[in-house]
């Protein structure tokens, strides 16, 4: 059985991580060397790396900058953010990106999907679904007019599938920073409408977020951004969380996996009497290389 996956998203805005709240408010977290080399360490299984303010300024993420992060990754990393040309996937990839993702431009030029997919293969061609919830219909976003376009998740989805596209990352745009949870309804009409792998993202506030999104049969990953910055550790807690509570198969090859520990009402490491913490103080364990 494929192991299900747990991916970080990181948005970089003005050259920094950021936390989003709906894809309008900001708030700063820190350089994203930092940020990837700390989540390659804590097990993360895959890094998606986007600057959102590539496509209003009219520019593609900068291939000196995707460079600079792949230093301090041995995981997967997915760079998206104003890709237009094949050309420019090209050069994110000698930089050191192993997947593209397209968003807005394969709107404006569907062929883009199919001439990446031709060159690169389609596992290397990601295509981000930014889906937004208003009065109860749901509608494809666009992040740089903040408008619906009016299209369809479940057709576009459909649709880019058959152009060539090997994963589509689902954004819940209206779960963003809220904290309550994957839209779980359209999760699961919306990977079970591909035969591709569905990746989904946006409002996760406590591990068993994750565990409802991975228990939609047809979800092969689950992602978070807000979630990985402020707890040491996260990816790796996260982790023990789900395996604790649920039988969903996930990769816990790390030193440090916190198996003998117990976990509180809010998902983070219960604290250990005070006569452990000593044992622990004198224990050494070799810093890893994942």
């Amino acid at each position: 059985m494929l192991k299900k996956r747990l991916i970080a998203v990181l948005t970089i805005k003005q050259g920094i991580v950021v936390q989003t709240i709906n894809f309008e408010r900001y708030l700063p977290v820190g350089k994203p060397k930092i940020a990837v080399e700390y989540l390659n360490q804590w097990g993360i299984d895959e890094i998606v790396f986007v600057d959102i303010d590539a496509s209003a300024r009219g520019e593609c993420i900068s291939p000196k900058l995707v460079q600079e992060v792949s230093r301090f990754t041995h995981s997967p990393l997915t760079v998206g953010g104003g890709i237009r040309t094949v050309d420019q996937m090209k050069e994110l990839i000698a930089s050191g990106a192993d997947k593209i993702s397209i968003n807005r431009a394969c709107r404006e030029d569907k062929k883009l999907i199919s001439r990446g997919a031709e060159i690169f293969g389609n596992q290397c061609i990601m295509v981000s679904l930014d889906i937004q919830k208003t009065d109860g219909k749901y509608e494809v976003y666009d992040h740089v007019e903040k408008r619906s376009t009016g299209l369809d998740p479940i057709s576009y989805a459909r649709e880019v599938e058959k152009l060539g596209a090997g994963e589509i990352l689902a954004n819940f745009v209206h779960r963003n920073g809220s904290k309550q949870g994957y839209d779980l309804e359209m999760a699961q009409s919306l990977s079970s409408a591909v035969g591709i792998p569905v990746i989904i993202c946006g409002g996760v506030g406590h591990p068993k977020h994750f565990v409802e999104g991975l228990n939609i049969p047809n979800v092969s990953a689950v992602a978070a951004g807000n979630f990985f910055h402020y707890q040491e550790h996260s990816a790796v807690v996260a982790k023990r969380y789900i395996l604790q509570n649920s039988k969903q198969p996930v990769r816990l090859d790390s030193y440090v996996n916190y198996q003998e520990s117990g976990l509180d009402q809010d998902g983070r490491l219960s604290k250990k009497d005070d006569a452990e913490l000593e044992k622990l103080f004198f224990e050494f364990h070799q810093r890893e290389i994942i």
